[in-house]
């Protein structure tokens, strides 16, 4: 959730901010009104309460009538504190409702725009010219076939549409990426985490995934769990509740975590494959910081996603999401999409956002500083790598005419030392 001092400070800052997202921007002048019913109801309790004090110490002195009349004034003001407490809580649970339905506040530097609106800031690599070379590439699903490496088949007959098997040297390209990734991951000094796949309701309202994206949540009524899309909401939730000290600043995890997406709203895209699933495994960077040092993070997290798809030798471009698709959480954010030859386009393989303190709001996350001072911090996610995506970028980019696949050298030893994918007999 945003500041709400800020909120009272400069309203028209956040309607810009709910405007250029393409959200509710009567939503602010809501908040504004029940804030202010919620701090006159306060203060109106706390006169109640101290005019009980007052009376309170009054009465054993008083005598006669004067008593009477303190008395029967006790006995209203009783009735008016238990209303005044009433209209304090409701006013109260209703800005709490309203300011957790706000979105974070955009990036003045993200671009304004929709889906489509989005800054390319760089291309990376050369896609291949399969023309040149004297062959039609073949597609990651076909390549999965002749490699003994993706069954979609039996993956819909068993779990349905969306879903796959990874088999044979499609199973050890997934354990060889994780452990390329965890790998980088720790090397840059961040803590690898094994996550839960299951959160309570805290967590993933906490994070922000139950307002725009709650319609591809998993949930189960009859635990009152969620399956979480993302490692990002149980490793923001894994300080829920904490002050954390400011010299241990900045605390850097890399969770590893089975995703799971229901994939609403998508119907008829990319059915073919593995590029849109329900079920995948990821690992995520998340970064706890402060504020001041939250941009720069996020430079450096968009670094570390560079630095791993370019030890895949993998084509991509860098673009800037603009505002109407950052998600509400996100401040700003950075995607990296990756080519795949068989479509003519670049598909986004990793992403990273700025959170600023938005979710450690939500999720009652603090650090103290230098004379006890207690403050929310940042937070930051990136993914390092999202299995099946980067499958199908590899298998697409490093293919060879007879259908054999050249792995990335970088690759090789979390592959055993194999060089080439070769076709199954």
């Amino acid at each position: 959730m945003i500041d709400l001092r800020l909120l009272r400070e400069d309203p028209d800052r956040v309607r810009a901010s709910q405007r250029a997202r393409g959200e509710d921007v009567d939503l602010v002048d809501a908040l504004l009104s029940a804030d202010e019913r919620r701090r006159s109801s306060g203060s109106r309790f706390d006169e109640l309460r101290n005019e009980q004090k007052t009376l309170s110490k009054q009465i054993p002195q008083a005598q006669g009538d004067e008593k009477t009349a303190l008395l029967q004034r006790t006995k209203a003001l009783a009735a008016e504190v238990k209303a005044a407490d009433v209209a304090q809580g409701e006013a109260k649970e209703e800005a709490d409702r309203l300011v957790r339905q706000l979105a974070n506040l955009i990036d003045p530097a993200a671009p304004v725009g929709g889906e489509e609106d989005f800054v390319t800031l760089e291309e990376i690599g050369t896609p291949r010219d399969f023309a040149a070379e004297g062959f039609e590439p073949k597609d990651h699903v076909e390549l999965g076939q002749i490699l003994g490496a993706i069954d979609t088949e039996r993956g819909a007959k068993v779990a349905g549409s969306r879903s796959y098997y990874l088999t044979g040297v499609g199973a050890l390209l997934e354990l060889a990426l994780v452990n390329m990734a965890i790998a980088q991951a720790v090397s840059a000094g961040f803590t690898p985490m094994i996550t839960p796949a299951l959160v309570r309701p805290a967590a993933m309202e906490g994070t922000g995934f139950l307002g725009q994206a709650a319609e591809n949540v998993y949930y189960l009524a009859d635990d009152d769990r969620y399956l979480v899309g993302t490692s990002e909401v149980p490793l923001a939730a894994y300080h829920m509740d904490e002050i954390i000290d400011a010299d241990k600043l900045p605390l850097r995890y890399a969770g590893y975590s089975s995703c799971f997406r229901r994939e609403a709203g998508t119907y008829g895209k990319d059915t073919r494959g593995i590029i849109r699933v329900h079920q995948f495994e990821k690992v995520e960077m998340f970064v706890f910081t402060t504020p001041e040092e939250a941009e720069a993070e996020h430079r450096r997290l968009l670094q570390w996603e560079k630095d791993f798809l370019n030890a895949l030798d993998l084509p991509y471009r860098v673009i800037d999401l603009a505002s109407g698709d950052l998600g509400s959480s996100a401040a700003r954010k950075f995607d990296i999409e990756a080519w795949v030859p068989t479509q003519g386009k670049y598909r986004e393989v990793t992403s990273t956002s700025n959170c600023t303190e938005y979710q450690a709001r939500r999720l009652s996350i603090r650090v103290r500083e230098e004379g006890n001072k207690v403050r929310p911090l940042a937070t930051l996610n990136g993914t390092l790598v999202a299995v099946p995506r980067v499958i199908v970028a590899i298998l697409e980019n490093h293919q060879q005419a007879d259908g054999s696949v050249v792995v990335p050298e970088a690759l090789r030893p979390y592959l055993g030392g194999r060089a080439v994918l070769e076709p199954v007999k």
